[in-house]
């Protein structure tokens, strides 16, 4: 049990507040009203002084989306301002029991009925696998890659093979700055359609192909992209999808229309089916349009299914590559890994 999970399941702790009050005050009881949560007797000395609660929206850094916690203030000062798990530990403190966190949580938990969350098949499998592997030496595995195309869409062979860190490298260029810009300054959708078509180059991140058809595919690289269209706050989105913790991400980065957010991610090939089958490349696309369509609200594009779904890449400073997939590239050369010449980008 977390401070963050306990807290997630109380009202942002609001109703751990309201429980040490009521077992002092059986008959209070809390009125909340939007953030203000109201004056409220004391529950640490119990001695008919007034805290004042409410909740607050606190900036986290590297966080675009503050987090919201129940706090508490003595108007008279008798104790500094603190959120829930501060005044429970207040409380117990007073009546001779020093918790430490942990056993402070563990107390609430239990007399506020909350259980730990339940492990999905995913945690399951990723404990497994964890244990697995502290059994045997690290090995860092070769980085895939995945096919690069040249301009225009109707192109549907290769120029050459491409890592993670060329393609973070390419949209951090000013190549197809130009291009991005002029894209976005098109009004009319079918004009938009046909212009993006012919001045984009593309990628397939789904794997290494001989040409743009499934039947052509080479070696798949273990890579799945999900595109997400018409996004109030892509720059918002592209950083949640940064610190994603259930799922590996390799790169995420605004699409050419500059509305829309196009997320890399790294399919997690060690998970099977409770059968013991392995994922296909479709099924996988359905776990993670579900899964982002309960963590982020969005709806993901549905032909993303096709392992030979091309990704056009514009101008994005502002992208974001896993640093685990960052290789140690100084001389990069944009004009020789467009023509095909730069082995690895180099």
């Amino acid at each position: 049990m977390t401070k963050e999970y306990l807290l997630s399941k109380t009202l942002y702790g609001a109703d751990i507040i309201q429980h040490l009050i009521r077992k002092e005050f059986p008959d209070h009881i809390m009125h909340v009203q939007g953030d203000w949560c109201g004056e409220c007797p004391d529950p640490v000395w119990a001695d008919g002084s007034i805290i004042e609660v409410h909740i607050d929206s606190i900036p986290v850094e590297g966080q675009r989306l503050p987090q919201r916690r129940a706090r508490y203030h003595y108007p008279d000062g008798q104790m500094l301002d603190g959120d829930a798990i501060a005044l429970a530990a207040a409380y117990y403190h007073q009546r001779g029991e020093n918790l430490t966190q942990e056993q402070l949580i563990a107390r609430l938990a239990e007399e506020l009925y909350i259980k730990e969350p339940p492990k999905s098949y995913f945690q399951k499998q990723e404990e497994k696998r964890q244990k697995e592997k502290s059994r045997k030496a690290p090995e860092l595995p070769p980085c895939p890659r995945m096919s690069f195309f040249r301009r225009p869409i109707r192109n549907t062979r290769p120029c050459r093979e491409a890592s993670p860190t060329d393609i973070y490298k390419y949209l951090m260029s000013d190549y197809a700055k130009a291009t991005t810009e002029q894209l976005r300054s098109l009004k009319d959708p079918k004009e938009r359609s046909r212009y993006k078509a012919e001045n984009f180059d593309y990628i397939t991140p789904g794997g290494i192909f001989r040409s743009r058809k499934e039947s052509d595919l080479a070696k798949a690289s273990g890579y799945i992209v999900i595109d997400f269209d018409h996004i109030p706050d892509p720059d918002g989105l592209v950083l949640l999808l940064a610190h994603e913790d259930n799922f590996e991400t390799v790169m995420a980065f605004r699409s050419p229309s500059g509305d829309g957010v196009k997320w890399i991610v790294a399919l997690p090939t060690h998970q099977t089916k409770p059968d013991g089958t392995p994922f296909t490349y479709g099924e996988f696309f359905t776990i993670l349009s579900n899964y982002v369509r309960q963590a982020y609200g969005y709806e993901a594009d549905p032909s993303g299914k096709d392992i030979c779904r091309a990704c056009f890449l514009p101008h994005d400073p502002d992208a974001f590559l896993n640093p685990f997939y960052l290789e140690d590239n100084y001389d990069y050369d944009i004009t020789r890994f467009l023509d095909g010449t730069a082995e690895g980008g180099r």
